[in-house]
């Protein structure tokens, strides 16, 4: 009885921190949206700067690693603990290579100057500069937030092969899966605000 009030407790603890962090980011696509109407033009022109091939393929990327986190959990909801090593190791490999598209997306993006402060950004339009000042944010946060995920991911992995998170106690596994639904979620938001700009 002292576990299922233990794991409800958790639970309501973890739905109330996603729901600051839906705050958060909330917030930040209100303050998006109040600038988008003030430049909407400056805005369109710098989104189309942003790599399309490369978010598009980060899209897919964090697609793909949400189904993998979810199988994780059915398969400890059926005791295969091999499974779920392997699946979490997927959903970890998965959101490294996204934090390795970001990487390369924003080298580019700071080797042209599309970054605050630059000069091209002071010199050019105040609208622009204040996209790509969101954009780094925005962007910056979440690829924070991909890298929590994975460490706590990799976290699951140690607790599972000893048998700390099995199919009777995987109350962490499965509030470490919305933490990453969370994360996939947020992006499916960001990626047509700053790379579906027409």
């Amino acid at each position: 009885m002292s576990d299922h009030i233990d794991n409800k407790g958790t639970r309501m603890g973890m739905w109330f921190f996603l729901y600051t962090e839906i705050m958060l980011f909330g917030g930040l696509f209100v303050l998006y949206a109040a600038y988008f109407h003030r430049y909407t033009k400056d805005f369109i022109i710098a989104g189309n700067e942003t790599m399309l091939v490369l978010g598009t393929l980060n899209t897919a990327i964090l697609l793909v690693s949400s189904f993998a986190v979810a199988a994780a959990v059915k398969a400890m909801g059926r005791n295969s603990s091999k499974a779920v090593i392997v699946l979490l190791s997927i959903t970890i490999f998965l959101g490294l290579a996204f934090l390795f598209n970001k990487y390369i997306e924003w080298s580019r993006d700071f080797t042209h100057g599309y970054y605050p402060g630059s000069a091209k950004m002071l010199d050019g339009p105040k609208g622009q500069s204040i996209f790509f000042a969101l954009y780094f944010t925005l962007t910056g946060l979440h690829a924070l937030h991909v890298f929590i995920g994975t460490t706590v991911l990799g976290t699951c992995i140690v607790l599972t092969v000893k048998k700390r998170i099995t199919a009777t106690r995987m109350n962490f596994l499965e509030n470490t899966g919305l933490f990453w639904h969370l994360v996939d979620i947020i992006w499916i938001f960001l990626f047509p605000l700053f790379y579906l700009l027409l």
